[in-house]
């Protein structure tokens, strides 16, 4: 067996050119070939910035990549970006992004390909309801009954004018659409929630996972020093009032998937549990927990990176063969929180050693 190993295959980092290089998602090709598209900034490193997305390849599961290539020009008033990348049942890969035009205006998107990203069909809106509309990278499932559930976090208007952030409200709603044709058609969860305390960050950049018994779990960001969550018994019609989970953090995105071949869940996020020294409120440290409860407890956790000035979040999972890559925002002071992409390969087998 390979020894356990924990290794930053690829760090892009931001230039004159693009000063930002974030958040993104992995697939594999029939081919073996593993792609990542994320958003390359040109213009400046503000979340209204203007962004492409791009495509690099890895023939080697993840040891080496290639340079980008464009994959969606910029066809929006500021951007696009946040890609979920999904193999659907079917064969066929979708691509979910946001089209963000403005401070009242983001919706997701999605688009198909029959020949594993050569070609996708066009930009199709799956949130007729105009607003601002956050679908985070690497977010969007398809449960083992063929369901496809999108979480959203919707920032309602505070204001009409487009360009100024004071139009925009930061408290966030869940709520969550899902379709049973392929993102044909979409229907809204019966469920929303708003945090029931007084919070300025509301429930932010929501995630789903299908738990081993066909439930769902979904989580969110929040100010409250931990991740909120909801379950849902009935394939994401209608979730639990969201509570506190165990997952301590700062108000900064985690990301959960299922082991393969498990039942077993694996959260990267920033642990403020005390179990790894952190700075308050800061993205960091950066640690993969191991749930078998569902997401109850997190009782195996070990540190990814902690470098005390490093800001770790945005994170994309992929497992391929007896490895995970992960895909996230590695920023510091010096060249900001946002601007640097770094994939990682890691081996499952170095999840299961004693924590360090």
């Amino acid at each position: 067996a390979l020894h356990a190993e924990s290794l930053i295959t690829l760090n892009v980092e931001p230039s004159k050119e693009h000063p930002r290089n974030s958040e993104g998602s992995f697939a594999t090709l029939a081919s073996g070939r593993v792609i990542f598209i994320y958003s390359q900034f040109y213009g400046g490193n503000g979340d209204e910035s203007p962004a492409r997305l791009v495509k690099i390849h890895s023939d080697d599961q993840g040891r080496t990549w290639s340079a980008p290539v464009t994959v969606v020009e910029n066809t929006a008033g500021n951007n696009v970006m946040s890609v979920s990348l999904l193999r659907l049942a079917s064969g066929k890969l979708a691509m979910f992004y946001c089209i963000k035009n403005s401070w009242i205006d983001c919706r997701p998107h999605i688009r198909l390909s029959t020949d594993d990203g050569e070609t996708w069909t066009e930009p199709k809106l799956i949130q007729q309801a105009p607003g601002y509309f956050v679908l985070n990278n690497d977010r969007v499932i398809q449960t083992s009954k063929g369901r496809l559930i999108v979480p959203l976090a919707f920032h309602r208007s505070r204001g009409t004018d487009p360009h100024t952030s004071k139009s925009w409200d930061a408290r966030a709603i869940a709520t969550w659409l899902y379709s049973d044709d392929e993102g044909t058609t979409w229907t809204e969860s019966s469920s929303w929630w708003a945090i029931p305390v007084r919070s300025g960050s509301g429930l932010q950049e929501p995630g789903v996972v299908e738990l081993a018994d066909g439930s769902i779990f979904s989580w969110s960001r929040t100010d409250q020093g931990t991740q909120y969550g909801f379950r849902s018994t009935d394939a994401g019609k209608t979730f639990s009032p969201p509570e506190p989970t165990e997952l301590k953090s700062p108000n900064g995105p985690a990301s959960i998937k299922r082991l393969p071949g498990s039942s077993d869940l694996l959260a990267i996020y920033n642990d403020h549990s005390g179990r790894f020294p952190f700075p308050a409120k800061k993205r960091n440290p950066f640690v993969a927990a191991i749930s078998s409860d569902g997401g109850k407890t997190w009782p195996q956790r070990k540190l990814i990176e902690s470098d005390p000035d490093g800001l770790y979040h945005y994170t994309a999972i992929h497992f391929i063969g007896d490895a995970m890559l992960i895909g996230y925002c590695a920023g510091d002071s010096k060249i900001g929180a946002l601007n640097r992409l770094r994939i990682r390969r890691i081996t499952l087998d170095w999840l299961k050693q004693n924590s360090n």
